[in-house]
């Protein structure tokens, strides 16, 4: 199964779609789950804190048994880093490296595999390859050691947060929606030609590839009107797809297009190649949505939805209602459609979808026209603020954001 629809088909409230990486201990993070669970009880779902706080442990330790399978079906390709991520295997990324640098790491066995130069974004990353029989986390720490003034990272691997359903017949459609003509880019896996985007490009092993979650996401975006997508593929054919490095390269050629807004459905773990590629394409005006993840509260941040520069985005039911499984940033801005809805797969076809990826695109369609009515980058969160609906609790909280954008952009 490829790894973009790894998540659980499962689209009723007992049991929704899972999609999201982190492995620290479930225990450790539950605790700080219930109060955010507990304001949010009614809001949910009809469920008694008690099943909700069986719920969210399940679905952390649900999260941590689906990317435990995941890395020994792939361990060829992927293996754990330092902090127990899924990550490409024996590879390790210096940022802004100089000669001195990489001879020093020759000097430990290292061997420069590739390197990057992210010139719409102000900064670089060499790849190279760990010497035979050492596992990543011992060449993290090597490296960290000889070379304490540089940046030295793995390069983790990122995981969609929704999931494609079965497929769907009749239903009414949404209300037309105004055309957008501001381009929105995806990064996320290929989209189906049939959406017609006005550029693709691929950063992975056998990309561009059409796939049902991206596919789902640009369909989503078209359906709240807008015209304009230009698609990253950064996942092709490969296990190891998802990773750090190609999303960044993504961001530079997205950067290149000067592309305004851009959607992330993708979830992963805090990572400081990500983390300066975010800042710096934030710099230049660009405004990014991402997803939250759909392994619960007790779940470990998302990112790069909690970066802060982003605008993190969380699902709603078709009632209004929060989903249970949605996950966390470190800060939540938004809620959008995200179940009780359909899009298209990669052949076209209309399915059920589920979970906070699809979320995501939505609030970006809503970016997009607001710099398509003239508004500066800088305006454009008033401006969302303006639109958003207030749901749950008076103002912005921890469950809805600061309210409900997009809501007529259900395609039921």
């Amino acid at each position: 199964m490829r790894r973009h629809v790894i998540p659980l088909l499962l689209f009723g409230l007992a049991s929704p779609a899972l999609a999201q990486i982190g492995l620290s201990p479930v225990g450790d993070v539950v605790g700080q789950a219930m109060e955010r669970l507990g304001r949010a009880v009614g809001d949910i779902a009809p469920l008694d804190p008690p099943d909700l706080l069986h719920f969210a442990t399940q679905l952390a330790q649900d999260r941590v048994n689906r990317l435990t399978a995941f890395i020994r079906e792939n361990r060829t390709m992927v293996e754990r880093d330092d902090l127990g991520q899924p990550a490409r295997r024996g590879v390790v990324l210096i940022l802004d490296s100089d000669p001195t640098t990489l001879e020093t790491a020759r000097r430990l066995g290292f061997t420069v595999s590739g390197a990057d130069a992210f010139g719409n974004l102000g900064l670089s990353a060499t790849q190279l390859s760990v010497p035979d029989g050492m596992a990543l986390p011992r060449a993290l720490a090597v490296l960290r050691k000889a070379l304490p003034e540089r940046t030295v990272t793995a390069d983790p691997l990122h995981f969609t947060s929704g999931a494609v359903g079965s497929p769907r017949a009749g239903g009414r459609s949404p209300p037309a929606s105004q055309p957008i003509n501001t381009r929105v880019g995806i990064i996320d896996g290929g989209i189906a030609p049939s959406l017609k985007p006005i550029a693709v490009r691929g950063f992975a092993t056998g990309a561009p590839a059409p796939s049902d979650h991206g596919t789902a996401v640009a369909s989503l975006l078209r359906r709240a009107g807008v015209t304009n997508i230009l698609s990253a593929d950064v996942y092709g054919r490969g296990p190891a797809g998802g990773n750090a490095l190609a999303i960044v390269r993504a961001m530079d050629w997205m950067a290149g297009e000067k592309v305004p807004v851009i959607s992330i459905s993708l979830v992963g773990p805090r990572n400081p190649l990500m983390e300066r590629a975010i800042t710096a394409i934030a710099k230049r005006g660009v405004i990014i949505t991402a997803a939250v993840g759909n392994d619960g509260p007790a779940a470990p941040p998302a990112f790069p939805a909690s970066y802060s520069p982003v605008i993190a985005v969380t699902g709603v039911d078709g009632r209004n209602r929060a989903l249970i499984e949605a996950g966390r940033a470190l800060h939540l801005d938004y809620a959008a459609p995200g179940a009780d809805m359909k899009a298209l797969d990669g052949k076209g076809v209309e399915h059920s979808v589920r979970g906070t990826s699809f979320a995501a695109p939505l609030v970006a369609a809503r970016a997009a026209a607001a710099l398509d009515r003239g508004e500066g980058s800088e305006s454009v969160r008033a401006v969302l603020n303006s639109e958003a609906r207030d749901l749950g609790r008076k103002g912005p909280d921890q469950v809805y954001g600061r309210g409900l954008l997009c809501g007529a952009c259900r395609s039921p």
